[in-house]
């Protein structure tokens, strides 16, 4: 299993997307933001995604150096089309605008259509948290990709519609990032691509029966990806029905049907808060600090070292890989370096 460092697998991807027709400022605005996944430990939105990203360059499915516009706005909103530009790119700028407005104001809301995936949501957090600001985020797949059936069901009705809450802590982020199915589709792929199984309770194949071979979910017709929350997964399909409607509808976007009307990419919402137009910033940290130290004090089960909070291990992974350099299975490495042969891009 190679190992590179930060740095350079950070300038390998970068070098990936400008051979493949990217503007060397969004490269490496995209690059460093795949890295950024990586180094946290989601590999799922690391640089395994550039060979998917520049074939849907070359499709046209995505575009490098889009515009962005801005549809309806006013003190405290934003509606936005990202022309299905690089979402990591059209993300960034809606946050930005979002993170005056809080500050301006209290609240920033915002939504975006017509964008390419944007990342790990999380870092949307970490962005507005270094403003002092408490964020929450959704996206759905633009009304086009289905990964997840409903409980009881065997066909997709919903992709995995990620959210993201984020709270500034003591100059960290605590975020809460996940997806409403039982794994992201990301990870899947990553097994594939890799020649692995998947753990138990991840798929079910297109007649509803637990898989473990990953290849079932890309078959015709599909497998599934299962809902969060194991017996009570209509909690995580009801959470991602939810997100389908405040991503896609309140966007202007779409929702899922069976025809889709769109390409894949991300519909978003987006909202910032800033707490010293609420109930007071000092107030917010007091309690905020208050809550985590009497979580972390609560007493251990045996084997148990200590009590884990939302975006610990991110930091432990980051920590470690900053360090040590960010790990890659054969297969997904070995993907990239043919991607890389082809671009006639330098493998580190």
């Amino acid at each position: 299993m190679p190992v590179i460092a930060a740095d350079k697998l950070t300038k390998f991807g970068t070098d990936l997307l400008i051979a493949g027709g990217v503007g060397a400022d969004e490269a490496k605005l995209v690059g460093a933001s795949l890295v950024g996944a990586n180094l946290r430990g989601h590999d799922s939105h690391g640089v395994m995604r550039i060979p998917y990203y520049l074939d849907t360059v070359k499709k046209g499915e995505t575009v490098a150096g889009a515009a962005f516009t801005v549809l309806k706005e006013n003190a405290t909103t934003v509606v936005a089309d990202g022309h299905w530009g690089f979402g990591q790119t059209q993300a960034g700028k809606l946050m930005d605008m979002l993170i005056k407005k809080a500050k301006a104001t209290g609240t920033g809301l915002g939504t975006l259509k017509q964008s390419g995936h944007i990342g790990r949501l999380g870092e949307y957090c970490e962005q507005a948290a270094a403003h002092g600001l408490v964020t929450l985020i959704m996206v759905n797949t633009h009304g086009c990709t289905r990964r997840v059936a409903p409980p009881g069901g065997k066909a997709p009705r919903l992709g995995t519609n990620p959210l993201a809450f984020g709270v500034p802590h003591q100059g960290e982020t605590i975020v809460l990032d996940f997806g409403t199915s039982a794994t992201a589709e990301g990870k899947v792929r990553v097994k594939k691509i890799a020649g692995q199984t998947c753990p138990d309770g991840w798929l079910l194949d297109s007649e509803g029966r637990p898989t473990n071979d990953p290849n079932t979910l890309y078959g015709t017709p599909p497998g599934t990806i299962l809902p969060m929350g194991g017996q009570q997964a209509y909690k995580g399909f009801g959470l991602g029905l939810m997100i389908e409607i405040f991503a896609g509808a309140l966007s202007g976007g779409f929702t899922i049907r069976e025809k889709p009307r769109s390409q894949n990419g991300n519909c978003v919402f987006m909202m910032a808060i800033d707490p010293d137009h609420l109930g007071g910033a000092g107030h917010f940290s007091d309690e905020v600090n208050g809550l985590i130290e009497f979580v972390r004090s609560c007493p251990t089960i045996e084997g148990v070292k200590g009590i884990t909070m939302p975006g610990d291990p991110e930091r432990t992974v980051l920590m470690q890989r900053q360090k040590d350099g960010v790990p890659l299975d054969e297969g997904n490495w070995k993907q990239l370096v043919e991607f890389a042969n082809t671009l006639g891009v330098t493998v580190p």
